[in-house]
């Protein structure tokens, strides 16, 4: 199979922010094929949610089933369980899926406060630990998992590593909930001796649309271990998918809005090998001149340099530059990659020179720079946020 095929085990959010709606969102835009096995319908907004139904257990099983039994599944994502009962038939259910990598996303309570899980539901999720490839709390899960208060980082790290070697699973523990500018999310590994705990920190976007952050961020981790990805590039890569699609979002409703997953088109690999063409840049000769044009065409302009540089962005996401030649009247082709180090190492092996070296540079690209047998120049990157969303990008863009 080619399209990974990711099982989503959640309820429903009428609202669409969260929940199924948020998860499907998120497997099509990163090329999978999702499925579903709903397990409660929510009556709920932006402000709240007004009603839950749980789906019988039985139905919830026979969702999985059907669909496993005849389409196959390469992960499992689990959120919003609804009752204790079908917690413990889940997880018995999986054992039946031998290798197959699940993502449990242990929802409790809603943005909006609302509770999503009882007290005999928190208490079946050790069931379904015992069969997880990932944990993915934030800071009131991680406290409700531990039965604890835990008011420090080093008691949050405390209570993760033994979750972790209690039940044989990797703890993501996420740091949207602390204070401060910075969010820092830490992997704690499934077993001793492991690798050390690997650590994500990316400045705290503000504003009001982050309702299904955790449901996004678990389904696309999922689609990375379904496909060619090792756990900590699939939680790389869904990080920058949740900032992209927080990023994106426009206003909705008066309360906790949602996010715009199907705004992440362009913008994230969905295979580590294959690179992406999402950028070009054009030589100008009078910047204004070049900017009006771009414009005249219905580009939208998101970057402004007033003397050498302006970037726009297109329908879909792709970005176009155009840049103040100096000594060159060719066009520069930019490819992203899922991973460039790879990426340059396999074109060295097939006698491919580089006219530069991967680099780190000051707007936030990490490249490497070549030549095509025409003389062309063509950059190979990764950028993920930063490409579309830099800090200097113009506002209300």
């Amino acid at each position: 199979m080619t399209i990974p095929r990711i099982l989503i085990v959640a309820g429903s959010d009428s609202g669409g922010g969260a929940g199924i709606q948020a998860d499907l969102k998120t497997v099509t835009m990163l090329g999978g094929h999702g499925m579903t096995a709903i397990t409660a319908i929510t009556a709920q907004n932006t402000l709240g949610v007004d009603g839950v139904h749980p789906i019988p257990t039985d139905m919830v099983l026979a969702q999985i089933d059907s669909v496993v039994s005849d389409i196959g599944v390469d992960a499992v994502k689990i959120g919003m369980i609804g009752s204790a009962r079908t917690a413990l038939a889940l997880a018995e259910r999986l054992e039946q899926l031998p290798g197959v990598p699940v993502v449990l996303d242990p929802v409790m309570v809603a943005s909006s406060g609302a509770r999503l899980a009882d007290t005999a539901t928190i208490a079946a999720f050790e069931r379904l630990m015992d069969r997880a490839t990932v944990v993915t709390p934030n800071i009131p899960e991680l406290e409700a998992l531990a039965g604890a208060a835990l008011p420090t980082v080093e008691a949050r790290a405390e209570a993760a590593r033994r979750l972790a070697a209690a039940h044989g699973c990797a703890v993501l523990a996420k740091g949207g909930h602390d204070d401060g500018p910075t969010v820092i999310d830490r992997l704690y590994p499934a077993e001793s001796g492991a690798p050390p705990v690997l650590e994500w920190s990316d400045p705290r976007i503000d504003g009001t649309a982050a309702h299904g952050t955790g449901c996004t961020l678990s389904t696309a981790i999922a689609c990375g271990l379904a496909g060619e990805w090792n756990l900590a590039e699939a939680i790389a890569r869904a990080r920058r998918f949740v900032r992209i699609a927080m990023l994106g979002a426009e206003p909705l409703g008066d309360g906790h809005g949602p996010m715009a997953q199907q705004g992440v088109r362009l913008d994230l690999n969905a295979s580590r090998w294959s690179p992406m063409l999402n950028q070009v840049t054009v030589p100008a000769t009078d910047l204004p001149a070049s900017e009006r044009f771009y414009r005249m065409l219905g580009l939208r302009q998101i970057v402004r340099s007033s003397r050498r540089y302006a970037r726009f962005e297109s329908e879909g996401g792709a970005t176009f530059s155009i840049e103040m030649a100096e000594g060159t009247d060719r066009p520069t082709v930019y490819f992203e990659v899922g991973d460039l180090d790879i990426a340059v190492r396999y074109l060295r092996q097939q006698g491919v020179a580089f006219t530069q070296e991967p680099v780190e540079q000051p707007w936030g690209w990490r490249e490497a720079r070549l030549i095509d047998p025409a003389g062309n120049a063509v950059c190979l990157y990764q950028a993920g946020e930063m490409r579309r969303f830099p800090p200097w990008r113009i506002a209300n863009a």
